[in-house]
């Protein structure tokens, strides 16, 4: 069911850096068995009884990637020819008598309401919002793909939600950081998805309860679809887990509920001249036109991010310019629900190769004198 139940009355714009204009489940989890295992997550921690749900009609495009293809930044409203989209709406709902209650677009943090093993890797990032006065706010669609859709989403405490001595356990009071934006990557069910080569990413993977295997094996079957959509959000917050406290230069995973993953928002906040706040999202590197500096800085953090995954025993699948961030000076690797076991998946070598010569022919466009094949020697050699 959705997550909000319907759009928001925000002012926002957000866009997507690099155009020019300006765009704008529930399942029961017993909290005290998987807390109780420490804050590392594996799969027996993010599996529930029941597989989350999510309405997926209405979301996506027919086309695939649609973000990637065009760079645009949907919403809610109505797309205009040059791409904008805005809101022009009040933020004060006239309804609603109480600003710290939730209203149109809103939900309380489900921060608490998650296991622990289903919340990021510490140290946590002070810029996460953990405290219960905090509401979720829809903001729009950052990005629609194959198999999922992208939301933005302001977390943050109300004013007049005065803390207490449980919403910021690890922090002083007057530090404790009260709003913050996160994606939502929320998973369609595998008859609105788009999965590509599904078997050649899940071979290898194994799931906790065979009854849960057997299942997802009939296609036909309601429940195995339902385990295999929380199957790629498990993987993708696993491998951001992993990545994420190794050092990888990927978005830190704040949590995960059924099929939707809240991840940090690689962008920045501008104000326009209308005094409304626009959330500009980092660019695909496909659009980026470095110097030679840094593209020689790109490289390096592209092939470090690759290091650590493969040291990790794992690649990422479909690695590419469109699967890239390009946050200013630094590069961010997103998109890894189908990352691959090097040792366990029978076609790791030839995906890792794929990753390889795929982001190789970007830099070598560019000027860059790199080698694919040496790449793909080093990395094999760092995994095993």
């Amino acid at each position: 069911m959705p997550r909000f139940p319907e759009a928001p009355k925000k002012s926002v714009l957000i866009r997507a850096a690099g155009r020019g204009g300006k765009q704008s489940d529930d399942r029961p989890a017993d909290d005290e068995r998987r807390s109780a295992r420490g804050v590392r997550a594996g799969r027996e921690d993010l599996e529930g009884p029941y597989p989350g749900t999510f309405e997926a009609d209405g979301f996506g495009s027919d086309e695939p990637d649609a973000f990637e293809r065009d760079g645009t930044v949907q919403d809610g409203a109505d797309r205009h020819p040059s791409g904008v989209v805005a809101h022009d709406h009040d933020q004060t709902d006239p309804t609603q008598t109480d600003p710290t209650q939730p209203g149109p677009g809103q939900r309380w943090s489900t921060w608490r309401s998650v296991a622990k093993g289903q919340r990021g890797p510490e140290p946590l990032p002070e810029w996460v919002v953990t405290r219960d006065a905090a509401l979720d706010t829809e903001l729009g669609i950052l990005k629609t793909g194959k198999e999922a859709d992208a939301f933005l989403v302001e977390r943050a405490v109300p004013e007049g939600a005065g803390p207490t001595s449980d919403d910021a356990p690890d922090l002083a009071l007057d530090q404790a950081a009260t709003r913050c934006l996160l994606v939502a990557k929320r998973y369609r069910s595998l008859e609105h998805g788009q999965f590509h080569r599904g078997s050649e990413y899940t071979e290898g993977r194994t799931v906790r309860r065979t009854r849960d295997q057997r299942a997802m094996e009939d296609r036909k079957s309601a429940w195995g679809r339902a385990v295999s959509a929380t199957q790629w959000a498990d993987a993708e917050f696993i491998a951001l887990r992993e990545a994420w406290s190794a050092g990888a230069p990927v978005p830190y995973p704040v949590q995960i509920d059924g099929t939707e993953v809240l991840m940090e928002f690689i962008g920045t906040e501008e104000t326009d001249e209308l005094g409304r706040t626009q959330a500009v999202a980092a660019p695909r590197l496909t659009r980026a036109r470095p110097s030679d500096d840094l593209l020689e800085s790109y490289w390096d953090q592209l092939t470090h991010g690759m290091s650590v995954l493969a040291r990790l025993g794992l690649a990422h699948g479909d690695l590419s310019p469109y699967n890239i961030l390009a946050h200013g000076e630094r590069l961010v690797i997103i998109d890894l629900p189908q990352v691959v076991d090097l040792a366990a998946n029978p076609f790791s070598s030839d995906v890792l190769l794929r990753d390889c010569r795929t982001v190789s022919d970007w830099f070598i466009a560019r000027g860059l004198d790199v080698d694919p094949d040496a790449l793909f020697a080093d990395l094999l050699a760092q995994a095993f």
